[in-house]
């Protein structure tokens, strides 16, 4: 993906593109950073995402999947992500 930033649309099109999600959510939380030095230096967002690539992957590793996934938005404008993954049978 190339282009303008697409905030949590962009987002929310990668991960469902790369990781086939079974639920997805992608917060915006930005506003909640508002004056925060990091804040010029892009967005701040929570991602909830379930998918059966977790199956099995320590955490540290979903979170790298996320990472890979996105890479192409990190220059555009991604400062902080929170990250919740988990496989489709986990609560």
């Amino acid at each position: 993906m190339s282009g303008a930033w697409l905030g949590s649309a962009g987002i929310e099109s990668l991960l469902r593109e790369k990781l086939a999600p079974e639920q997805l959510a992608v917060q915006d939380d930005s506003h909640l950073h508002a004056g925060h030095a990091g804040a010029r230096e892009g967005g701040h967002f929570t991602v909830h995402i379930r998918s059966a690539r977790f199956a099995g992957l320590s955490r540290p590793a979903r979170h790298r999947l996320v990472y890979d996934a996105l890479g192409p938005l990190a220059p555009l404008g991604i400062h902080a992500l929170a990250i919740v993954a988990r496989a489709p049978d986990e609560n």
